[in-house]
């Protein structure tokens, strides 16, 4: 069982910073990429940041230069950090590993934390 756990959403004013963290837990094998996805209303979920396990990071346009995806090995937790937040970035996100196991690969989903930015 591998569990995510999201926290570190809020409201916050156009401008501001939030950071989001993703604790891991559970008997998770080779891990391929740790990732940030956020869903709003009406729409589809999508891929926000991604780290590999070679120290690769991928960004959305959209928040490319404001987003910084990060790892802290010793607690095993991922981090985003959210400058310069727009109303646009308002939506759910949430924490996603892509892992290998006995050749087989999983994703787990931690169940999210919302971020509302206002305007």
């Amino acid at each position: 069982q591998v569990h995510l756990v999201e926290s570190g959403g809020g409201l916050v004013q156009a401008g501001g910073s939030l950071r989001l963290s993703c604790a891991a837990s559970g008997d998770i094998g080779r891990i391929n990429t740790r990732a940030w996805y956020r869903q709003a209303p009406g729409k589809q979920r999508e891929l926000v940041a991604a780290l590999s396990s070679d120290g690769r990071t991928n960004y959305e346009d959209s928040v490319k230069g404001r987003f910084t995806i990060s790892r802290e090995y010793a607690k095993d937790t991922l981090y985003l950090q959210m400058n310069s937040l727009k109303p646009e970035d308002t939506a759910r996100y949430y924490c996603n590993i892509n892992w290998t196991r006995y050749f087989q690969t999983y994703n787990s989903w931690g169940q999210g934390t919302q971020v509302t930015v206002s305007s």
